[in-house]
Parts: structure tokens; sequence; C-alpha cells
């Protein structure tokens, strides 16, 4: 079973900068949203920010518009989640999913999501 490469999680000051990145597995023909979601133990999954490679409509949640910016390599079937003046509140684990459509409401639960990588802002 092919697997999600998920990376640029890690450790910033409040203010700083990270960027994730993320190969999706499935055939994006198929299941064109890649994104992210994030999620604390016992929580719902939050859709941070998707995008389409279908057709590039992005998706983000409130609070990250303005700080963060998704794009994409389709060739690759890879996203970017360039996530710039990071707080504290964004501390979480970011899981990188896979779906038919980006999300429309907060929460987020696609049928293929990777192993997550961490996030924390603390100074």
């Amino acid at each position: 079973q092919a697997q999600f490469v998920e990376s640029g999680g890690g450790l910033v000051q409040p203010g700083g900068s990270l960027r994730l990145r993320c190969t999706a597995p499935e055939d994006s023909l198929q299941y064109p949203a890649i994104g992210w979601y994030r999620a604390a133990p016992g929580e719902g999954r939050e859709a941070v920010s998707c995008i389409s490679l279908r057709d590039n409509r992005t998706y983000y949640t409130t609070s990250v518009k303005g700080r963060f910016t998704i794009s994409s390599d389709n060739a690759k079937n890879t996203a970017y989640l360039q996530m710039n003046s990071l707080k504290p509140e964004d501390t979480n684990v970011y899981f990188c999913g896979q779906d038919r459509l980006c999300p429309t409401k907060t929460l987020w639960y696609p049928p293929f999501w990777g192993r997550g990588t961490p996030v924390t802002v603390s100074s």
C-alpha cells in the first residue's frame, strides 16, 4: 500500500515560519484534493487548508487566512503549506489528507491520510 510522504514540521518561536510538504499516494484524477487537517487527542479533525489539483481551488480555515499559503506541484502529486506568523495556538499535529473534494466546513475526514507531523510554536 502506497504511503503519504510528509515532512516539514518542527519547533519554531512565535512569529516564525515553517513549510510542510506532502506527497499523496492516490490517483489525483480520482482524488485531486490534497490538504492538511490538525487534530489534538480527543478532538475532531479541523480542516486547515486544501488545494484541488484539478482546478487549483483552495480552502483555508478562518484562523490561518493571510498567514498560511498552500500550493502544489501537480506532476509530483505534492502539496506545500507555507506557514508564516505562527502562533502558539497553531501547535498541533498536522495530518496530510487526500480526498475527492476539498472541505467546505470546519471538520474534514478524508478517506486517505498520513501519519502526521508535529508543529510546536513556543518560545
